[in-house]
């Protein structure tokens, strides 16, 4: 159930960072990213992993998709906090999408080959979907060259997302809680 939960709860945030996006607004994204990094962190077994790999994962966003702009290759709509960073609700899918690996995306943890497969065709395959459906996304012509980009930069982001959550996850012993204030 967590998976389904996991991945119902991701596409959801998804869609109410692009639907915003398209109405100018960022907040839609953010609060989306907020309410479900608190269901996920709330049942989370590793939480410490998880506020890493969300982390981790903005940095990366940061990077790749405020390369993107420098570069001059993509543009994005709700610009916020500025037109020269990647947007506010950006990150916040990049968060939202790094919990997946511990719930939705977990087997991808063994499998970096189908990760880098996955990163390389479904990232570019979202920013095209979010840039024809939503126009919240422009590329420069050629297109091609942003969507190439992406390709590359989600083709190592999202193995090095996987690798992570299993380094988190196999070195971080679970905590144990009791009502008796001693450990069980």
């Amino acid at each position: 159930m967590k998976f389904w939960i996991s991945l119902i709860g991701y596409q959801l945030v998804w869609f109410g960072a692009v639907i915003g996006a398209e109405h100018g607004l960022a907040w839609p994204g953010v609060a989306g990213m907020l309410v479900y990094a608190a269901c996920q962190l709330g049942v989370a077994r590793h939480y410490k992993a998880d506020l890493s790999l969300m982390a981790t994962a903005i940095v990366m966003g940061f990077l790749l998709d405020g390369g993107l702009i420098r570069a001059g290759l993509a543009s994005y709509a709700a610009s916020w906090p500025s037109a020269a960073m990647a947007p506010a609700w950006i990150l916040a899918l990049w968060a939202t999408f790094s919990l997946t690996f511990t719930q939705s995306l977990a087997y991808l943890q063994t499998r970096l080959w189908l990760a880098v497969l996955l990163g390389a065709i479904g990232g570019p395959l979202a920013y095209l979907s979010a840039a024809r459906g939503w126009h919240v996304v422009t590329f420069a012509d050629p297109s091609w060259r942003g969507l190439l980009c992406l390709g590359i930069g989600w083709g190592l982001a999202t193995p090095a997302l996987a690798w992570l959550a299993r380094r988190g996850t196999a070195t971080t012993a679970p905590v144990s809680i009791s009502l008796q204030g001693h450990a069980p």
